[in-house]
């Protein structure tokens, strides 16, 4: 099931070669504002923000910020963040790689603007909704960091109602991903760390259900060329994408 992994280790390796951006205090800042406006605005009761809250200080984001913004999802603070939506959307990089975009926005005119000239400015264009989604399926993911007994994994996952996990060998990481349904996320994340595994992450990704091969060099400087220009936009939380390439081709394209 490696290949699952793939575009999780494509981004980050991107952001090792692109270090880290300012712009994630940002993401963080706003899905700590829609998950606190989404349910109670506590932590303890609130799955969502709990992992929000995790992600926020795995970042380094102050106290104060993450306490900031979870005022404003309440509604205690002024602010046009209490307009934020969550909408998804999708398009076509070169070579016909299909994109999702997750945003955040107070705006949907504003910013299916900005997605359009990214994506024109960079060999792509920006699709209706449907047009690639349907090659992506949502799972629940857990990210486990060390030294892991496969044989107590296993045991967790019958328990948790895991549906895989996948082995996770890098630079800078040893563990494993473990992905379950949307719904069960929640569950498996606290049976996880009920048994003694160390959680560093549970999240919300879309997997594509087949991928692109890039090879050719202008096409995967262009294709990172445009994720760069969509990660950077202000209202864009996440991106995704169906292709895959070889590590000597990303290191040469990002230079």
């Amino acid at each position: 099931m490696a290949g699952h992994s793939k575009w999780a280790n494509i981004k980050r390796q991107k952001a090792r070669v692109d270090a880290v951006k300012g712009k994630a205090f940002t993401q963080i800042s706003r899905a700590i504002i829609v998950a606190a406006r989404s349910g109670i605005p506590d932590p303890e009761g609130n799955f969502q923000l709990r992992t929000a809250i995790e992600k926020a200080k795995a970042a380094g984001i102050p106290n104060e910020n993450i306490e900031r913004a979870i005022a404003k999802g309440a509604g205690k603070l002024e602010g046009d963040s209490a307009n934020l939506e969550a909408i998804r959307y999708e398009g076509y990089g070169p070579g016909g790689v299909a994109v999702l975009i997750e945003a955040l926005t107070d705006n949907r005119n504003r910013t299916a603007a900005d997605l359009r000239v990214a994506f024109s400015k960079n060999g792509g264009n920006l699709g209706e909704t449907g047009c690639v989604s349907w090659m992506f399926e949502q799972k629940g993911v857990c990210r486990l960091q060390g030294a892991v007994d496969e044989d107590k994994l296993l045991e967790a996952a019958v328990e948790s109602e895991t549906e895989y996990y996948d082995p996770i060998a890098e630079e800078d990481f040893q563990g494993f991903e473990v992905f379950t349904e949307v719904v069960n996320l929640e569950n498996l994340s606290q049976t996880l760390q009920a048994k003694g595994f160390k959680v560093t992450e549970s999240e919300l990704r879309w997997l594509p259900g087949n991928t692109v091969e890039v090879t050719d060099p202008e096409q995967a400087r262009s294709l990172l060329k445009l994720i760069d220009a969509l990660e950077n936009l202000d209202d864009v939380q996440n991106v995704t994408a169906n292709f895959e390439m070889s590590d000597e081709l990303m290191s040469a394209s990002m230079v």
